[in-house]
């Protein structure tokens, strides 16, 4: 049996194999983990890779490809198999990864500072002043406690020999920590028993001593408590779920741009509740686009003021502007001299072979050894793959070279390097192992004690058997890194062992404006598509029922669905359309149709993806079970009886949304954002479509009273109480009047009254919005009007013309108090009328 697996593993000589030595015997650190996996039956197997593809989509790990607007992020991809380091080994490549770090820190602090590696000529001033991740800007600033780079990576690879090499410095704002947290608390399920016997160290350790390094360098004063918050460029960043994860993890708000403002040289967060100090920011973007005023004009994303602010000492960014400089490959083969210089010590762990075409020995070398090398770019800013040299012939190798001749200084050239390959498992076979190369990135963080190494990492797996370059950009896939320990595993978790009675918290958290916002339109969006699934599930079920025929509940029913935006009207021709098989089809599934089912589902998603570290998993599940339906639904062509099967399980996602907001969130501010949202819709939704019932000739037809209450969830109530079919009189009592009936008009006022008296005395802020006089007239009409009406008979009678213009009117006072909130809390401008809005 053992033999089955390596069977037909591929064992290549010239790469070193994580798993195998060189006579093809499995490594001693390997041993264990090997015998278990030899022991797991197919089925077994099978099951652990579906857990690991649940779970991702599950909790919406995705990595953003092109940072696409359009969403063309894609599943984290993770093979099952970890990357197993035994604990001795572990141990260098730890002090090498932290002597890294201090010696980038050191260089950093020096080319800010006195610049003695350029004096002593350690380094050509060209390859520091000629790049743009050298910011003038930020010349002679001293960092608090000399900390530049509290956040490094490294990517490391194995040579042949089994050596590790670094291969690229990641000083900006590296990424992949988060993803591998991720990893970790998957895999560490999908194979519990090996995790506890192989003594894998734990990563709690190293999370904690990021958060308190960044703790100990805030500048606080008297009793302030420290204010850390994590900066992020935004959803359409290509690592924005780990910017969320890590947040939430780590207990930092997470915050883009404009919800930070610098007042007097200090930073602040701007909250539903007045501003709020900050002292450090953990950033995910890039320095340059930072800070509008003194760096990049252009960004859209930075803070203005924030460099003169940290200038003044007041706040800490993590990692320092400017730190993006190191990111240069071409420092590399300058770093065994400096580090002599600046430490003391010899570099622990060599880098690739470099040469800086900036100099011209190193010119002449790359044009004699070109087909050995890989070309890349001297500086992160430049877009440009790298080019191996011996894939370029002719015209093109030709080209190349007389690209580096005309701008030397922007072109690397790197030894190749040949990747170590570790076994991963195939999912095209029931039991089959792969052979694929892999590197590992290391992380430190900075503590009062000095830099800590993740005991771990991220390990990237090439696609191909025979790929040099590993991309997660090129659909590259992941594994956990398994560090062993010889002791024992440390028990420590994020989360405190006791809490004291100093540590109690009953308030919620001082949320951001632009959190608040989310919430409010994540609220309005969930009923916006609950509200339109009803409303077709109405027609189509009408449609079906009819079988092809224009009866005149068919007809009612398709007239308030135009009228409510959720059917088109019109074509082109000016031909009502409304009717047919596909525009109904089209209301449903096509996302690029204003109002469409699709289209809302799509604008939940945006809304919750911005505020996903305050949701729950269970509710992030829901939202991702909402996304699968619509995805699994578009693989097919489906009929209308299908689309209403598929609205069935929308709507039962959206009772499941509503129970997660209403059962598991806190009372706190951004949970009444949300619920106002929802209601404000559905107080909106329903003005509109009863108004609309009204006044439509076509609704007077049999059956249009008995739809309306499926429209307004409001069936079973009618039958409870009314044993007889339904009739005007009661149905507007029902969907209107009744202040018990949470589908019905005035219980969304009153709430919604409710929740604004409450905004009132606890923020100081008070409508003066048409919204309370808009329900005063609606309370006093006399229902009375209806009772010897004839509606069947109606056109244009007075009771249903004066209860529908009411009923507009509460609809604009709703729009109205929508807008005053934006402006009020949103965007904090604190008079404007509905009249400037549309200019």
């Amino acid at each position: 049996m053992a033999r089955t697996l390596l069977a037909i593993y591929p064992h290549r000589a010239r790469r070193y194999d994580e798993m195998l030595a060189d006579d093809g015997v499995v490594r001693p650190h390997w041993g264990k983990f090997y015998s278990h996996l030899d022991a797991v039956a197919p089925e077994q197997m099978r099951e652990r890779l579906d857990f690991v593809d649940r779970r991702i989509q599950e909790n919406g790990v995705t990595y953003n490809v092109y940072a696409d607007p359009k969403g063309s992020d894609r599943p984290w991809a993770l093979d099952p198999l970890p990357l197993i380091v035994p604990h001795d080994e572990w141990a260098g490549v730890a002090a090498a990864v932290a002597q890294r770090a201090r010696l980038l820190n050191a260089i950093l602090a020096d080319l800010y500072g006195e610049q003695k590696l350029l004096a002593a000529g350690l380094l050509p001033p060209a390859l520091v002043y000629g790049q743009h991740g050298y910011l003038w800007p930020c010349r002679g600033i001293r960092p608090a406690g000399g900390v530049w780079l509290h956040n490094y990576a490294v990517d490391l690879a194995r040579s042949p020999d089994g050596r590790w090499w670094a291969i690229g410095d990641r000083t900006q704002a590296p990424s992949g920590a988060g993803y591998a947290l991720e990893n970790r608390l998957i895999i560490a399920r999908v194979f519990p028993e090996m995790f506890s016997e192989l003594h894998v160290q734990h990563l709690a350790d190293f999370f904690r001593d990021q958060q308190d390094g960044l703790a100990a360098l805030a500048p606080v004063e008297g009793d302030e408590q420290p204010h850390i918050v994590l900066l992020t460029p935004g959803p359409y960043n290509e690592t924005y779920f780990e910017h969320a994860y890590l947040a939430r993890y780590l207990g930092f708000p997470l915050v883009e741009g404009h919800d930070l403002t610098v007042r007097g040289e200090t930073v602040y967060l701007k909250t539903l509740r007045g501003l709020q100090r900050v002292h450090v920011i953990l950033r995910r973007q890039d320095d340059s686009y930072c800070d509008p005023l003194e760096l990049r004009g252009d960004s859209a994303i930075g803070v203005p003021g924030l460099l003169n602010a940290v200038r003044a000492g007041r706040v800490v960014v993590a990692n320092a502007l400017g730190s993006g400089l190191l990111a240069s490959g071409a420092l590399m083969g300058f770093l065994p001299g400096i580090c002599c210089l600046l430490l003391g010590e010899e570099l622990a762990m060599p880098s690739v072979a470099t040469w800086w075409c900036g100099e011209k020995p190193a010119l002449d070398y790359v044009r004699e050894h070109f087909d050995d090398l890989v070309i890349k770019p001297a500086y992160p800013s430049q877009r440009m793959e790298p080019v191996f040299g011996y894939e370029l012939q002719g015209a093109a190798r030709a080209d190349m070279l007389l690209r580096i001749a005309a701008r030397p200084h922007a072109y690397v050239a790197q030894e190749l390097v040949e990747l170590s390959q570790a076994p991963g498992w195939s999912r095209a076979h029931e039991r089959r192992l792969l052979a694929r190369p892999v590197g590992l990135r290391a992380y430190a963080v900075t503590t009062p004690a000095g830099y800590s190494v993740m005991p771990g990492g991220l390990a990237r797996v090439a696609t191909g058997a025979n790929a040099r370059i590993i991309s997660m950009q090129r659909g590259g896939s992941s594994k956990d890194v398994w560090v062993l320990t010889e002791g024992p595993v440390s028990e420590f978790t994020m989360l405190k062992p006791s809490l004291g009675v100093r540590d109690l918290v009953r308030a919620g958290a001082n949320l951001t404006s632009r959190v608040v916002e989310n919430l409010f339109w994540l609220g309005r969006y969930s009923e916006r598509f609950d509200d339109s699934a009803r409303m077709l599930r109405v027609t189509l079920s009408r449609v079906v029922e009819a079988g092809g025929q224009r009866t005149p509940a068919v007809e009612s029913a398709m007239e308030l669905a135009v009228h409510l935006g959720i059917l088109p009207g019109e074509d082109e021709d000016g031909e009502v359309r409304e009717g047919s098989e596909h525009a109904l089809l089209e209301a449903i599934y096509d996302p690029d149709h204003p109002g469409s089912l699709a289209s809302n589902i799509r604008s939940v998603m945006w809304s919750a993806t911005h505020v996903r570290e305050r949701l729950s998993l269970d509710h992030w599940h829901s939202l991702n079970r909402l996304q699968r339906e619509q995805q699994a639904a578009l693989k097919r062509h489906p009929t209308l009886t299908e689309a209403i099967v598929f609205l069935d399980r929308v709507l039962g996602v959206s009772s499941s949304l509503t129970g997660f907001a209403m059962d598991n969130m806190t009372r706190d501010d951004g949970w009444r954002f949300l619920i106002i949202g929802r209601r404000l819709e559905r107080l909106s939704f329903l003005a509109q479509a009863l108004a609309g019932f009204l006044r439509m000739p076509s609704t007077r037809g049999p059956g249009a009273l008995e739809w309306l209450l499926e429209l307004a969830d409001s069936i079973i109530t009618y039958r409870s109480r009314y044993s007889r079919p339904p009739e005007l009189l009661p149905v507007l009592d029902l969907l209107i009047f009744d202040d018990s009936n949470p589908h019905g008009v005035i219980f969304q006022a009153r709430v919604l009254s409710r929740y604004l008296e409450r905004m009132a005395r606890e923020l100081g802020a008070t409508s003066d919005g048409k919204l309370p006089d808009a329900l005063k007239r609606l309370r006093a009409f006399d229902l009375g009007r209806f009772e010897h009406l004839q509606f069947s008979e109606c056109r244009n009678c007075s009771p249903c013309a004066d209860l529908a213009a009411l009923l507009e009117d509460l609809d604009s006072a709703a729009g109205e108090l929508s807008d005053w909130l934006a402006m009020r809390y949103f965007t904090h401008v604190s008079d404007v009328s509905r009249q400037t809005m549309a200019l």
